[in-house]
């Protein structure tokens, strides 16, 4: 009797070791993952700026970006400011200031309205088009708001087109491939990406 309780045991033992293992086997495991901030919005056709001059309510305004890029000031006319930050413009004021205002003019840049920020997502998706966001997206959210995939999508064929002004002022072209298994399953590069502006989501 007691040899017959003790295999009986050993067998209800190995019973729930598989039980565990399998359970085990089934967790989820919880994946992280850091991201690079972009280093700030940059600024395009339609924001809405909130220009201040410090202790000059003359030269403080606010304005909207022009389909050229350029915004209007009074006393140095024209300013690039589509392509740069707010922080940015703020030091092309101010640097195109010092020729007509005494001292070292303070100069800062708010965004009221941003209108510029857009994705596109291209090819096998149910809604192609423009996407327009108050603030960033990522892959995943871009692939959502373009109503999802075809039947006929090749979905581990994912392309970010990514256009750059590059330093003689030409753009680059940069495609980042990306298979949507991995992006599921958070393996992987280079994972859900935050999109910038003018970035191209493409499904084959």
């Amino acid at each position: 009797m007691h040899a017959k309780h003790y295999v009986n045991f050993r067998v209800v033992l190995c019973a729930i070791g598989l039980i565990c293992t399998t359970v085990v086997g089934c967790t989820s495991i919880v994946q992280e993952r850091d991201y690079e901030a972009p280093g700030g919005f940059l600024l395009g056709p339609e924001d809405v700026l909130e220009i201040t001059v410090w202790k000059n309510s003359d030269l403080s305004r606010t304005t909207a970006i022009r389909p050229d890029g350029l915004i209007s000031m009074p006393i140095i006319g024209d300013v690039q400011a589509s392509g740069l930050t707010a922080d940015g413009l703020a030091h092309r004021i101010a640097d195109r200031l010092k020729q007509f205002v005494a001292g070292n003019p303070s100069v800062s840049v708010s965004v009221k309205e941003l209108n510029s920020y857009s994705v596109f997502v291209l090819g096998e998706v149910t809604k192609p088009g423009k996407f327009q966001a108050k603030s960033y997206i990522t892959l995943l959210q871009a692939i959502s708001m373009s109503g999802g995939f075809t039947d006929y999508a090749k979905k581990n064929k994912l392309q970010i087109v990514r256009n750059r002004l590059n330093g003689e002022n030409k753009f680059h072209e940069t495609r980042i491939p990306v298979r949507y298994d991995d992006l599921l399953a958070g393996r992987g590069e280079p994972g859900n990406i935050i999109l910038l502006s003018g970035d191209t989501v493409v499904v084959p």
